[in-house]
């Protein structure tokens, strides 16, 4: 490689002793090369010393030097393991190694999940860069102990057949012998003995089940497969009960609370919505000025710190989103009784009112505790009827003529839709990151068994809605920062550098040309280039992969996806507790005099513009920031098991009802190109699977993945990265989460000659699910947990806007706000 004076620089940097690992933006920070003339050139040569070995990136995308990785080659991490056999360590120290590479019959007998150590073994590289293979040495700490699995008899042995991919040998049950269980009855085993790679696992039955495929089999296998909670405590049932009779005793009026009933409030929710955690009220002010309230459920009233109530839902962290199924973080007393927004009720609110110019800039906000009363309970598809001025407006007791609703509200509606387009159009110029991944909705029958699919509602009202919960979050970020005060905020670090790269190359490889620098605007470019094209779904999730994953922090990193400094969640207390803590701090500020009281305009004297301020809170309701660290990481965690379980159940429901259509073609499209196979997407029920190439029976395949394709050498036939194709599903295996795929017809680009592929139907891969339930930022950020009991890493919004809304493009099942 070439030195030059930034090399030299980084090199010298990286050697003294002040140095502390860290990731490649913050390392260009301390090196003075971080604007827009100078962080080019740094990345570049920061990129040629790593494809030198000269640096490496360790875990969490810090830069180090290779001296000291080599310190040390051992290493403790998370084991996680490929169903083809291999894995990885994921370390827990992060300035120690990315990702540690255990080749098959390396990993010490080690399960997905396990705490284990590692010892580097070997070293080489590929495509310029370093990769270290090793192997686990021991085990640390067993994390998992209880499996699902389908019970089997063979001979006079009974063993269990786990579900899923993360034990794959079957578990001897001796006890089973003197039970009356019947074969392939869905059982929960505990694990006695591990085995050693020659005797086997050995369990114990602790729970029947039943069969596989009668009703909510397959949701208990799952929230016995991620250790879910169920059932609340005694104490902390009686606390939630014991707090709605104290509301519900209440005589007299509020006089600590600004009570709203002159202002026309609604609430915009999915169909099957059970819990209202936001309302929305809006009004132009005389100086010309939009005044947004966002009315949020003031769950800290009933739900005391430190109590019963309060531990077993920050055990919970947030409610758990199934399809027709929701393992709700409070008690249903709470969430669906006195802390919803119901309509025509009073209700208690924490406010948050925003004032914009006509631009959408947000220009000052206020906050205060407040007493609601909705005026209407809106679904999404009712409100953009009547923004949309429909004679008929669809309502789930039959269509109502527009005549029938409140002139207000429809007029509040208009005003809303006005407002958050104004908004929609700032956050985009701000380089707000929008992902197109449209998600279809379940259609369960009344066993809990899917029986269709239908396409997610792509009405802007789920945008407008994320929008004004994004601001909302914001603004109260804003605040809790200006007081100077530690909070739980919502990080989402920039991107690591090795994956903007992966980005880069995968979008070349496509056909899209973008810059070496992929910041906000070239991504926002990258993804408008492929509105409506085959391979929009591709570049799309290339994108979200190459994002790191939100999570809950106090460190002041700010929001990549949605270009925000500051952010926090406080705008779903019903569903997550992270923003409870927000909700607890914000009454702390109201005891120190901040915030507004009644007989005070909502747009008084206490509107906070952003400047230092003088309120501080009581020194007693500060967390301190290790407190608060350790439980970002809890609640970080409760987040992504729910995610992932949610996935797991969606598969299941996927696979039982592709199981019915085997022999069935779909349309679909080619999705990836990688060295063992073809990635297909079934675009129907938006389901990936890959066909290997040695499925592949009629040709000798050349696999080009720099340039996205594969040639028949016999045939010439080409299959490229966003070709249409016909799939055929030819097996389905739900235990294992496995699909059989075959390519019937390659259709090719669109306008181009079909090619019938009949050879290729014999080819069989294995299914994988793409990872739904991952948002759009603002879709994530803004609403998160919409579909309450309805049948939604990357934080990311939906098309069009910052909104979760799935394609939204991801919708506001349950938006992230």
């Amino acid at each position: 490689m070439i030195e030059s004076p930034i090399t030299d620089k980084i090199l010298s940097h990286l050697k003294s002793q002040e140095y502390r690992p860290r990731p490649d933006r913050k390392l260009a920070r301390e090196l003075d090369l971080h604007d827009d003339q100078t962080y080019p050139a740094f990345r570049d040569a920061l990129r040629e010393l790593m494809h030198a070995g000269r640096v490496v990136m360790g875990a969490g995308g810090v830069i180090m030097l290779p001296t000291e990785r080599a310190a040390s080659n051992e290493i403790t991490g998370v084991y996680r393991q490929n169903r083809r056999g291999f894995g990885f360590v994921c370390p827990t120290d992060p300035s120690s190694h990315e990702d540690l590479y255990i080749p098959q019959g390396e990993n010490f007998n080690a399960l997905t999940g396990d705490i284990v150590k590692a010892r580097i073994t070997n070293q080489h590289q590929r495509d310029g860069k370093v990769m270290y293979h090793g192997r686990i040495t021991s085990i640390l700490q067993r994390t998992q102990k209880r499996f699902v699995g389908s019970i089997q008899k063979r001979g006079n042995q009974w063993f269990v057949l786990p579900d899923g991919n993360t034990l794959i040998e079957p578990i001897l049950v001796p006890d089973a012998a003197t039970r009356q269980i019947p074969p392939s009855a869905k059982v929960v085993v505990e694990l006695t003995s591990y085995g050693d790679g020659v005797k086997p696992p050995q369990g114990v039955i602790t729970e029947v089940l039943g069969q596989a495929g009668e009703k909510d089999v397959d949701l208990r296998s799952v929230i016995v497969q991620f250790d879910l909670p169920r059932e609340f405590s005694r104490e902390s049932l009686d606390e939630a009960r014991a707090a709605v009779d104290r509301f519900g005793a209440h005589k007299g009026g509020w006089p600590d609370r600004l009570e709203l009933d002159s202002r026309t409030i609604c609430t915009i929710d999915p169909d099957d919505s059970r819990d209202f955690d936001d309302a929305i009220s809006l009004r132009r002010l005389d100086n010309g000025l939009w005044e947004l309230g966002v009315h949020i459920a003031d769950v800290s009233y009933f739900v005391p710190p430190d109590s019963a109530l309060d531990e077993e839902s920050k055990k919970r962290g947030n409610s758990v989103y199934f399809p027709g199924y929701v393992i709700p973080m409070l008690p249903e007393v709470l969430s669906n009784g006195v802390c919803s927004l119901q309509e025509n009720v009073p209700r208690l609110c924490k406010s948050a009112f925003v004032t914009f110019d006509e631009h959408g800039q947000a220009v000052g906000s206020s906050f205060a505790n407040t007493l609601i009363r909705s005026a209407a309970r809106l679904r999404y598809r009712e409100a953009q009827a009547l923004i949309d001025g429909q004679a008929m407006i669809p309502h789930p007791a039959g269509a109502r003529p527009i005549s029938q609703y409140n002139p207000a509200v429809v007029e509040l509606l208009h005003q809303m839709n006005t407002l958050a387009r104004a908004i929609q159009k700032r956050r985009l110029a701000a380089g707000q990151i929008v992902l197109n991944l449209p998600e279809v909705d379940l259609v369960l029958d009344e066993n809990g068994k899917v029986v269709g699919t239908k396409a997610e509602d792509q009405s802007f009202t789920h945008t407008l809605i994320e929008m004004f919960m994004v601001e909302a979050n914001e603004a109260v970020a804003r605040l809790l920062d200006s007081i100077g005060v530690p909070f739980l905020r919502r990080i989402h670090p920039e991107p690591e550098l090795a994956n903007a790269e992966r980005l880069r190359q995968f979008a070349q490889v496509s056909g899209h040309k973008v810059p070496k620098l992929m910041d906000r605007k070239s991504l926002q470019a990258l993804l408008a280039s492929v509105v409506g094209k085959p391979e929009a779904f591709a570049i799309n999730l290339a994108v979200l992969k190459s994002l790191t994953r939100a999570e809950y922090a106090p460190k002041v990193v700010g929001h990549y996806a949605l270009a925000s400094e500051h952010y926090c969640h406080f705008t779903s207390p019903i569903r997550r507790y992270a923003d409870l803590t927000i909700h607890r701090l914000l009454d702390a500020y109201f005891q120190a005099g901040g915030g507004l009281r009644p007989g005070r305009a909502a747009h008084g004297a206490a509107s906070h513009s952003g400047g230092r301020q003088r309120n501080k809170i009581p020194i007693e309701a500060v967390v301190p920031t290790d407190a608060l660290t350790e439980l970002g990481r809890h609640l970080s965690f409760t987040e992504r098991r729910g995610d992932d379980a949610e996935r797991e159940l969606r598969k299941i429901k996927l696979l039982e009802l592709l199981s019915d259509r085997v022999g069935d073609d779909f349309q679909a499209v080619v999705t990836g190109i990688t060295q063992f196979g073809i990635f297909v997407q079934i675009q129907e029920y938006l389901i990936d699977g890959v066909i290997r190439f040695e499925d592949l029976m009629d040709d000798w395949w050349q696999i080009d993945e720099k340039s996205g394709l594969v040639r028949g050498q016999r045939t010439g036939r080409t299959i490229r990265i966003g070709d249409l194709c016909v799939a055929r599903v030819v097996r389905v295996d739900v235990p294992r989460r496995d699909l059989g795929l075959s390519i019937t017809e390659h259709l090719g680009r669109p306008g181009k000659a079909a090619t019938a592929l009949p050879a290729l139907s014999p080819g069989i891969g294995q299914q994988g699910l793409h990872p739904r339930g991952k948002k759009s930022a603002a879709q994530h950020e803004a609403k998160s947990g919409r579909g309450k009991k309805s049948p939604k890493q990357k934080d990311l919004p939906r098309g069009g806007g910052p909104g979760r809304g799935k394609s939204k493009r991801h919708t506001g099942r349950r938006r992230g706000r």
